[in-house]
């Protein structure tokens, strides 16, 4: 907010600033002539006073008539000229064969000096001394002082505004969390009201659109397993009877597929369990080794290349981190899943912890994710190219489950170059400190 109210502050200041020098000029140039007529009219008894002081006295004598109304008007400076020598203009001279006061102005408009004629070869000049120290520091304290009455109106004028607008960007925070149930509650005679309706209008559909599509889900992937079960079932029983060796083949095609639904109805099942805001992380502390282990004992057996070398390089400061075993299981053994079917023939698992968290890594040395592909390969149900076989390229839920996992518990996965030629996906979690 400092950094709002500071900027509208300066161009407050500078604006004021400016146009407290610039109108004044442009007001005085063009109402010159009304100005020049108010000063000799203000000043008129003080001009014949003066003038009628000199005519008085023999030229002589003028002299010390200067000195005498110099002490007189001090601290006003009263100097007696010859008109010649005088450095006045030519419209000047002429006002003054006219027989009326010469007057130049100063700032704001007010006389800074005033030359009456007393014959035809003098005339006596008022000058206004300027304002003394004091006076100036007087005018500059009501400067600062009209600035901070500026700066407290601005601050109170901006400190509603901030706050509902901080309040919108923390409801639209949490919106991105996940937490569909946020809204502003910024009441309608706020400044911001009617755009806080909107939000949360948009919030209101963007939730019931969500549930929507989380409950269909749900629904679908749930009443397809009934009848996938019974049909797994029925084959089974089919298949203990005697069959010819081609129906037994049929039969076992069959139940390959109906068992290739069934995991597909299980990788709905979690990613729309990941989308569910109310199921929040639960983060424990875990030995990372023994973590590791677990990880790779699940994924070993279903190694079919004997040939695969997995090697795990641990650089940890600490034994135990904070996470949530499950989802970061699920996540990096779908990594690990994904490395064994594309790698030739060595993976590597890399976890360094530092003081802003934790790094796990799964490289392998296949061939790589192009680099226009590494963003595209996190969303559901896309697959590259090479993968379209399913015997090999899976459903295309694993990489967005994985990075719904890790995300859930405020951490990232990403996809990079592998030092060993393939792809590296790399997942962080943040500490908890």
């Amino acid at each position: 907010m400092f950094r709002v109210l500071l900027r509208l502050y300066l161009i407050t200041i500078v604006t004021y600033s400016a146009a407290i020098y610039l109108i004044p000029k442009l007001v005085i140039q063009v109402f010159e002539h009304r100005y020049l007529n108010y000063n000799v009219e203000q000043t008129r008894g003080l001009q014949k006073l003066i003038v009628k002081q000199y005519l008085r006295a023999p030229v002589e004598r003028w002299s010390q008539v200067t000195d005498q109304l110099g002490r007189d008007f001090a601290p006003l400076k009263v100097q007696l000229l010859l008109r010649q020598d005088a450095s006045y203009t030519p419209a000047e001279e002429q006002l003054l064969e006219l027989g009326k006061p010469v007057i130049r102005l100063g700032e704001w408009g007010w006389m800074e000096e005033i030359s009456s004629p007393i014959n035809q070869q003098f005339a006596v000049k008022l000058t206004i001394p300027p304002d003394p120290l004091d006076m100036n520091l007087l005018y500059w304290s009501m400067n600062v002082l009209i600035g901070a009455a500026l700066l407290a109106c601005l601050l109170f004028w901006l400190r509603p505004h901030w706050r509902d607008l901080e309040r919108l960007k923390n409801t639209a925070a949490q919106l991105g969390r996940g937490n569909l149930a946020e809204r502003t509650r910024i009441p309608a005679s706020s400044n911001i009201g009617s755009l806080a309706s909107v939000f949360d209008t948009m919030a209101d559909d963007i939730e019931r659109l969500l549930n929507q599509q989380r409950d269909l889900l749900n629904a679908v992937s749930h009443e397809l397993r009934t009848p996938l079960t019974r049909l797994d079932f029925g084959l089974a029983l089919a298949l203990s009877e005697d069959l010819p060796h081609a129906s037994r083949e049929r039969l076992q095609s069959l139940v390959a597929h109906i068992r290739e639904l069934d995991e597909l109805v299980l990788e709905l099942l979690s990613y729309s369990r990941l989308q569910n805001p109310a199921q929040l992380p639960e983060r424990v502390d875990v030995v990372l080794d023994e973590f590791i282990d677990s990880v790779l004992g699940s994924v070993d057996d279903e190694l079919e290349n004997p040939e695969i070398v997995i090697d795990v390089a641990l650089d940890c400061a600490v034994e135990r981190f904070s996470l949530d075993p499950r989802l970061t299981a699920r996540a990096l053994q779908n990594l690990l899943r994904n490395a064994t079917r594309y790698c030739d023939k060595r993976i590597q698992v890399g976890v360094k912890v530092c003081a802003n968290g934790c790094e796990i890594w799964v490289d392998d040395d296949g061939i790589g994710i192009p680099v226009d592909q590494r963003e595209r390969i996190f969303e559901p149900f896309y697959r590259l190219d090479r993968s379209r076989d399913r015997a090999t390229g899976g459903f295309g839920l694993g990489l967005a489950i994985s990075r719904r996992a890790m995300e859930a518990q405020g951490g990232s996965l990403t996809a990079l170059a592998s030092p060993l030629g393939g792809a590296r996906f790399r997942l962080w979690l943040p500490s908890l400190d």
